[in-house]
């Protein structure tokens, strides 16, 4: 039997709410979406940065962009936890209508001794396949679990809801007349959106690289940590072996008005992860109707028809990419947008933030989606 929930006020987990990180930045447009359809929205995030979020929410942070240890963090994650709690309860009496813990699995299993003996329920949203002990608790205790699609939740639980990947289908969309992005290059641009590191498969795509001499990459991506920065290293070595180095360009991370800039200027995206990981880098390319190659067997909805020409089975199959992006590029223009526009049309209908908000508050209010799921 569903139950109905109120959903008045709303208590949010993030990870960084900072409208311009290159990664994170999308969860401001996320919070700013849901609070429309609430009085009142409360955010506790880990780092904070630019906030640009509507009149009717308020965010918290824990202190991590002030550099506090991570004891010091949980201290405050419970001091501000029970403040907002006691505030809310004051007002309303009842504290929160719903939490909703956004790749936050830490939070949610450190709410759950103060939320869940006041009945508020905790909804967590993962897309991963990495299993920590951490999320296994934040699954035992949160009510529901939202994913992207079906395989993004590597833990196997009837709470699992997939409700798509949330993209601003109206942000990432084809370029217009109006538009001065740039003249097109006589070379293929072949784009890669990923932070680097070996489960990303860089290294890949620059040995394909060398077997296309028509081509070229433009890798967009920050190197996280001393392995990324030492991974970054190895590409910039193996693309002067291979003696592409100038047709590889490392771009670093970017806003998302690079990366649309990027893929509206580009012949052809790449999107290496393995599966278990159902990269939205991918779903916005495709968005702006880029036609995009892949590795996860997670896509095929999205691919349909052109599962033969655009995903492979190995994101280390360097002749199988080679291969393939050499088919795509030679198609004629009008064939490869035609390619662009039905991917475009899927993603709109499966994974628009619009289509993901409207799950979502389903979720939260009757702990079931729509009657019209992801497929």
């Amino acid at each position: 039997m569903i139950t109905t929930r109120a959903l008045d006020t709303l208590l949010v987990f993030n990870l960084a709410t900072d409208a311009d990180d290159p990664i994170l930045g999308f969860t401001t447009n996320w919070i700013n979406r849901l609070a429309t359809h609430v009085r009142a929205l409360d955010v506790i995030t880990m780092r904070a940065g630019r906030l640009e979020v509507a009149d009717n929410v308020r965010v918290f942070s824990v202190g991590k962009e002030d550099d506090l240890s991570e004891s010091q963090r949980a201290v405050v994650f419970y001091q501000l936890l029970s403040t907002c709690v006691r505030e809310r309860t004051r007002e309303n009496g009842r504290g929160y209508d719903a939490c909703f813990a956004h790749m936050m699995p830490l939070f949610a299993a450190m709410s759950a001794p103060l939320l869940i003996p006041r009945r508020i329920p905790i909804t967590l949203w993962y897309t991963h396949r990495q299993i920590s002990r951490t999320l296994q608790i934040a699954t035992r205790v949160s009510h529901r679990i939202v994913t992207a699609v079906p395989d993004s939740f590597p833990i196997p639980t009837p709470k699992k809801r997939a409700i798509g990947h949330g993209i601003d289908t109206e942000f990432f969309a084809p370029k217009t007349a109006f538009d001065s992005i740039g003249a097109m290059s006589p070379r293929a641009e072949i784009i890669h959106v990923a932070r680097l590191s070996p489960i990303k498969h860089q290294a890949t795509l620059i040995r394909a690289i060398a077997t296309i001499p028509n081509s070229r990459a433009l890798l967009i991506g920050e190197a996280l940590g001393v392995e990324g920065v030492n991974y970054r290293r190895s590409l910039e070595q193996l693309a002067r072996s291979a003696g592409v180095t100038d047709r590889i360009t490392f771009a670093g991370a970017q806003n998302a008005d690079g990366v649309r800039a990027a893929f509206r200027t580009g012949t052809i995206a790449v999107n290496l992860s393995p599966p278990g990981l159902f990269d939205k880098a991918a779903l916005e390319s495709m968005a702006v109707t880029t036609p995009t190659l892949v590795t996860s067997a997670a896509f095929d909805d999205l691919l349909g028809e052109y599962v033969p020409l655009l995903r492979i089975d190995a994101p280390d199959d360097v002749m199988a990419l080679a291969s393939r992006l050499r088919e795509l590029i030679a198609l004629p223009l009008d064939a490869r947008k035609r390619i662009g526009r039905a991917l475009r049309e899927r993603v709109v209908a499966a994974h628009s933030l619009d289509r993901l908000i409207e799950r979502l508050i389903s979720v939260l209010r009757t702990g079931e989606t729509p009657d019209d799921p992801v497929s």
